[in-house]
């Protein structure tokens, strides 16, 4: 490669050499001023050793300069060749000028840029949440360590990814959103705006007939690592997160969502999806409701004992009081495929369980090996992946063939475990977050 030739132009060519006269004019002033006086030669001698001396000291010191080590963060930058990751964290700091500045220091020193930025005001401190871009030779352990030190407490930290990207006011506003389309949307979002937490829909009344131990205030409860709703179809929310407590902003946010919820009433998604069977029959598949607990009894009713000991793991008593549950929004998503004639022939359940979601399938006798199944599994899983699983899983027997075949024909990494007796299938959707407390 040819370098680059430095261009001079006239002028600047005018005023170097007008320099330098100058500078020769001075010296020799200097110079026979000097040599007039007594002490004129040992003044000059002198004066070139101090000269002399200032050189080398410079060359030295640049010397030292260039090759000093780099800094952590320089060094951090270099290991992890330009590649980062994010991570999310939280921690807390005295409420005094300067906490958050000396925790933002200590992050630069890691090469650690802020994306985001929250508080949460509490009564002796301030909660700090922060998105954050590293290197990915930055070890978590590190960031904690490092913040730790410039005085933050009870700090947690996990990876993030690209969705976590998007700025809070935009994402509450997303979540309003789905919640306001589709009540079974209300977990979903509520999981999404706190972070990973699990939440039991506690009924009205059990299955004795008896009330829960304690009736939630209207205005709900916070209760450190627990928040606890009035829930809009009846019962209560109770929200757990045993790993970090809520702060109050938290609690408002959450509150507000329900609020909204319960605003809004009952409500369901009113579309309808038309599919072709292998057999070359037309189904449609819509989201089913509470109301569809009687065509479900009369498909159940028709279904051999056979068919229901495979999809329950066993006998099968009263559907009635299990269809209530497994239709209800507020505990998943439900499926229901329905013939020509609009009668009801097969049901898909999509069920949440704290960081995984459970599949289910059943199929009325006449209307099996015709890809019904299959296709319920397919829109299953999407529904979960839309939903931010990271796996669901399918609990069934192995002696039940079809539901095997339909879940290797995913095309998704499948693990298999045996439990009690049945057989565990887990369909990864998306690879499993990176986790430190």
């Amino acid at each position: 490669m040819m370098k680059r030739k430095t261009q001079h132009t006239w002028r600047r060519d005018v005023v170097e050499l007008a320099a330098l006269f100058t500078a020769v004019v001075v010296a020799d002033s200097v110079a026979k001023t000097v040599l007039k006086g007594p002490e004129g030669p040992p003044m000059l001698a002198v004066s070139a050793i101090v000269l002399l001396i200032t050189v080398g000291f410079h060359t030295w010191w640049a010397h030292r300069r260039t090759h000093a080590p780099p800094d952590p963060a320089a060094a951090a930058v270099a290991a992890s060749g330009g590649e980062t990751a994010l991570w999310r964290m939280r921690t807390t700091v005295r409420d005094e000028p300067g906490t958050l500045a000396a925790v933002c220091a200590a992050l630069a020193e890691h090469a650690a840029d802020i994306l985001t930025l929250q508080t949460h005001p509490l009564g002796d401190g301030t909660v700090d949440e922060f998105l954050l871009r590293a290197p990915v030779a930055v070890d978590g352990d590190a960031i904690k360590d490092a913040v730790a030190g410039a005085g933050g407490r009870d700090t947690w930290l996990e990876r993030a990814d690209p969705h976590d990207l998007v700025d809070t006011p935009t994402r509450v506003l997303g979540l309003a959103t789905r919640t306001a389309m589709d009540p079974s949307e209300l977990p979903l979002a509520l999981r999404r705006l706190l972070g990973r937490c699990t939440i039991h829909s506690v009924p009205a009344l059990s299955p004795a007939g008896r009330p829960p131990a304690a009736e939630v205030p209207e205005e709900g409860v916070l209760e450190g690592t627990v928040i606890r709703l009035r829930d809009p179809s009846g019962g209560q929310l109770a929200i757990e997160r045993p790993y970090l407590p809520f702060t109050p902003t938290e609690f408002a946010r959450a509150r507000a969502l329900v609020e909204l919820d319960t605003r809004l009433g009952p409500r369901m998604p009113t579309s309808r999806e038309q599919a072709t069977l292998r057999t070359g029959s037309d189904v449609s598949v819509r989201r089913a409701e509470p109301g569809d607990v009687a065509a479900a009894r009369a498909m159940h009713d028709r279904c051999s004992p056979d068919t229901l000991a495979l999809r329950y793991h066993g006998p099968v008593g009263d559907a009635d009081r299990y269809l209530n549950h497994l239709l209800s929004p507020r505990f998943g998503r439900t499926l229901a495929v329905e013939s020509a004639s609009g009668r009801l022939v097969a049901l898909g359940h999509l069920l949440w369980d704290g960081d995984e979601a459970e599949v289910a399938v059943l199929v009325e006798d006449a209307w099996q090996r015709r890809g019904i199944g299959a296709e319920l599994l397919r829109r299953l899983l999407v529904l979960a992946d839309e939903a931010g699983y990271a796996s669901a899983y399918a609990v069934t027997q192995s002696s039940n063939t079809g539901m095997v075949a339909a879940m290797r024909g995913l095309g998704l990494p499948l693990d298999y475990q045996v439990e009690e007796g049945t057989l565990v299938i887990t369909a990864r959707l998306q690879p499993e977050p990176v986790r430190r407390h």
